[in-house]
């Protein structure tokens, strides 16, 4: 018989992590994310450190996964700035780890007990130079658990640092779940400890010894780096679609404000990407289905950009800026889309 718990967003983050069998975590406090930390650190089996800020901690966990440990942060806004340079060593020196960004209203300080996703463009290009991540954004408490866990699994499979992201609203919430409902396997690590297979953990690109003056060598790197991860996406193409056969036209949002338009699902149909990046290759061929394509997000357009991009073809926006979601604000800028 299952457990009927009462838990928020970040309490299910760090069962999720629990489950997945996280050895490291480290973490600099920040809202709304510290609500992470602070139930970490109960659990003996996790080991814990915390830093003197943001960069210390994601080296931390770059340095456990490399010994050998499952190991995640948590933070938000202006602290996932900071592990941006992280994020891109990480990827070059296979490192699997996850990070959770908790979004709130920015940019800088902003209004941090807002939730907001203005985190979406930064999460997929904000280290420099060409890399690929993989990311989760999901919309419940009990979401919160599972994609915890496949976040893990994927950093696992693809040994690279897998971000999953949430808001303010839906970490700090909380709702009734029954965890043992949820069905989600556990992948063990690929590599016991850094011994077990050949690496330059440098930021140089490298073959069998650093090169700094190689394009060839960096072609070939990149060229592998990134189908390693693609392939492991792949296994990962989770979303949900509600279809409405009489509309034409196709709502697409995530986190908090997925939740909020479920209400129109008798008008419209919906497109909710939980796997978010890299991008559902099965949304192509759904988005073909309308005459409008409509992002609704709570930033200025950043998924809807690449939304756009993607399909190659206009996808409009609703911008929902503040912090603060209205179903009545989202129907009156629907109706003004022709």
């Amino acid at each position: 018989m299952g457990k009927i718990e009462l838990l928020s967003g970040n309490e299910a983050i760090v069962k999720g992590a629990i489950a997945a069998d996280v050895g490291f975590f480290s973490a600099y406090p920040i809202t709304p994310a510290s609500e992470i930390s602070e139930h970490i650190v109960t659990n003996k089996k996790v080991r814990f450190i915390l830093p003197e800020d943001e960069i210390a901690a994601v080296n931390f966990v770059i340095g456990a996964a490399l010994a050998g440990e499952k190991a995640f942060t948590a933070t938000s806004g202006p602290g996932f700035s900071l592990k941006q340079e992280a994020v891109g060593f990480a990827f070059k020196v296979r490192a699997p780890m996850v990070i959770v960004n908790a979004q709130r209203v920015g940019p800088s300080t902003g209004m941090p007990t807002l939730g907001a996703q203005g985190d979406l463009a930064q999460a997929i290009h904000g280290s420099h130079g060409d890399y690929t991540n993989i990311i989760f954004y999901p919309n419940s408490v009990e979401e919160c658990y599972k994609y915890t866990i496949e976040a893990f699994n994927a950093a696992e499979e693809s040994l690279s640092p897998v971000i999953l992201l949430t808001d303010a609203t839906i970490s700090q919430m909380s709702e009734t779940v029954d965890l043992s409902k949820v069905k989600v396997r556990v992948k063990t690590r690929k590599q016991a400890k850094l011994g077990d297979e050949k690496r330059h953990l440098t930021g140089l690109t490298s073959d069998s010894i650093p090169r700094s003056k190689s394009p060839e060598v960096y072609k070939k790197w990149y060229s592998k780096r990134k189908s390693e991860i693609l392939n492991v996406a792949k296994k990962y193409n989770f979303y949900e679609y509600l279809e409405n056969k009489k509309s034409d036209t196709l709502l697409i949002a995530y986190g908090i404000t997925s939740r909020v338009i479920l209400d129109l699902k008798d008008k419209y149909s919906i497109f909710r990407p939980i796997r978010i990046y890299p991008i559902l290759k099965g949304l192509e061929k759904i988005a073909s289905k309308y005459k409008k394509v409509i992002v609704i997000e709570m930033n200025d357009g950043q998924y809807r950009k690449e939304i756009q991009a993607f399909l190659k073809r206009e996808v409009k926006l609703i911008s929902l800026l503040g912090g603060k979601i209205s179903l009545k604000e989202i129907n009156n800028e629907l109706s003004k889309i022709r």
